[in-house]
């Protein structure tokens, strides 16, 4: 199966209709099929789109970022933080790693601060409009490398 690089304008709105995200006077987005580089719900919905094709796509949050879920929320002892002036809304990498996953303080008292390790997208029902810009054959590089080159693709 071939896969292809997929260009696309979006604009990301809540069930309010308020925008929460729009890549409009940038770059589009570009990904390279079924990479994970954006979400499976919205993916599955470009696939088979041609360019100017256009598509107004709600997803439910299961197929968005996922149900809120309370696992992922800790209590954390302010004197086990990297920093100590932390305000609700405050967001940090919760690791070393340029991978480790950002977490949300969603409470801070005297003594400790709860960081929450859900996307903030969690648990909500988004709408995307998107309009396809250019759909073309991965290369040979981008499949070995499993992401898009070239704008608004990865750089080496």
């Amino acid at each position: 199966m071939g896969s292809n690089v997929i260009s696309f304008h979006y604009t990301l709105t809540d069930q309010t209709g308020k925008t929460l995200d729009s890549s409009a006077g940038g770059e589009p987005l570009t990904f390279l099929e079924g990479s994970g580089q954006i979400i499976r719900g919205l993916e599955a919905e470009l696939l088979g789109m041609k360019a100017g094709e256009k598509k107004h796509v709600t997803l439910k949050a299961r197929d968005a970022y996922g149900e809120h879920d309370a696992s992922n929320v800790m209590e954390v002892p302010l004197d086990k933080m990297p920093a100590r002036a932390i305000k609700v809304g405050d967001r940090f990498r919760a690791g070393k790693d340029a991978h480790a996953p950002v977490v949300t303080a969603t409470k801070v008292t005297d003594t400790h601060v709860t960081l929450d390790g859900n996307h903030p997208l969690a648990s909500m029902d988004l709408t995307f409009d998107v309009e396809i810009t250019e759909v073309r054959a991965a290369t040979a590089d981008e499949l070995a490398h499993g992401h898009a080159h070239g704008p608004g693709g990865h750089h080496h």
